[in-house]
């Protein structure tokens, strides 16, 4: 804290008067406030921590550095924070600072207010599936273009939800044979998702990574910025783990939103869509939230596993009720077997997940090719 005053001090000719911790997610990030005596009166310091490779599909990339996403949306006009310097040494950049109120604090607090900011930024996604790779003098140098939502990344997440989650919903351990029907659902998500056009997306744009200063919006943690298909934001954003919009906000916002997009997926694949990533990302959330417990002692509240098994299970119904998981044939269009064991662990999810299943270790999984260490995977990117 000391070197990071005086570096910004040197470095801004600002006098610091003060700096505090910031409490941060399930990330390794540390976050800092600095007060200052000039403008502008209060600054963020972002300070990067060594990141476990673990945390991340093996052979893909780390993450890519913050400043070429941040200058490429800054450009085109979305409300992020304004980079105010860097301090190499110490791997820190300071950045414009949005204030203590997050979208999901001020969803507690003025439910209004918090619904009225929601709409906004569900308005950002739209302009942001608009930036091409070739828009703006930053664009070359932005590695989110190169990055994608994938079969790789999916299996990656199947094999988190079986490690942490499909034991909570069987009771017990779960044999190779559920292991590999589990991962037959999530090879089905992303076959659908295959076909899909990809856009650039935010790719955790939940609720704590908006912040809410004055009477505005302001989009942090962008620095893992992909290419997905247009729904893959709104479901992070309107299925979020942190806040329960209730589902007729997230129809209307859905509704409202889809003719907007630069795609305008007509409107059931668009549905069938979403309920599908919801599966993938809640469910790789839920896992999360299980394994930092157990692994970093990072507790999730009962509220954040209860929103993420109800997110999970209204997806899982609205996919049964299109016909998803029933049989070739009579079942209809929807119809895809292969989701049909994944379907019925969702619903058999408990909502609040046992303390002793929450703080240890998951039942060993059967070794499998290319996913050493899944077991053991920290929260190095609550977003992944």
């Amino acid at each position: 804290m000391q070197a990071l005053a005086a570096q910004t001090e040197a470095l801004l000719g600002l006098r610091v008067l003060g700096i505090e911790p910031v409490a941060a997610g399930l990330g390794t990030r540390r976050f800092y406030r600095l007060r200052t005596a000039g403008h502008p009166p209060s600054l963020l310091a972002r300070v990067e921590a060594e990141e476990d490779a673990a945390g991340r599909p093996a052979g893909a990339a780390p993450e890519p550095p913050l400043p070429p996403i941040l200058a490429l949306l800054a450009q085109a006009g979305l409300p992020v924070p304004r980079l105010c310097g860097a301090l190499p040494k110490l791997g820190a950049l300071l950045l414009e600072d949005g204030g203590p109120r997050s979208l999901c604090g001020l969803a507690g607090e003025n439910p209004a207010s918090a619904r009225a900011r929601l709409a906004a930024v569900v308005d950002c996604i739209p302009r942001l599936q608009r930036i091409r790779a070739e828009t703006g003098d930053a664009a070359c140098a932005v590695a989110a273009f190169g990055r994608r939502l994938d079969a790789e990344l999916l299996a990656y997440k199947a094999d988190l939800f079986a490690d942490w989650s499909l034991p909570l919903a069987l009771g017990r351990a779960a044999t190779t044979g559920e292991r590999d029907a589990l991962r037959g659902g999530f090879a089905q998500i992303a076959a659908e998702c295959a076909v899909a056009p990809l856009r650039l997306a935010h790719r955790d744009l939940q609720s704590r990574n908006v912040l809410t200063p004055g009477g505005g919006i302001l989009l942090i943690d962008l620095q893992g910025a992909f290419m997905a298909p247009p729904e893959y934001d709104l479901v992070c954003l309107l299925r979020d783990s942190y806040v329960d919009w209730g589902e007729a906000v997230v129809a209307e916002e859905l509704a409202r939103v889809r003719p907007q997009l630069p795609d305008a997926p007509d409107a059931r694949t668009f549905a069938r869509r979403f309920e599908l990533l919801t599966l993938a990302r809640k469910g790789k959330d839920h896992a999360r939230f299980l394994s930092a417990a157990a692994q970093r002692g990072v507790a999730a509240s009962a509220g954040d596993l209860q929103r993420s098994v109800r997110a999970l299970q209204r997806a899982a119904q609205s996919l049964l009720a299109d016909g998803a998981g029933g049989p070739a044939g009579p079942a209809g269009p929807g119809a895809r077997p292969a989701l049909a064991p994944l379907l019925r662990w969702i619903l058999a999810l408990p909502e609040h997940a046992p303390p002793s299943q929450r703080r240890a270790q998951p039942p060993q999984p059967p070794q499998r090719p290319g996913a050493q260490g899944a077991a053991r995977r920290g929260e190095a990117d609550c977003g992944r």
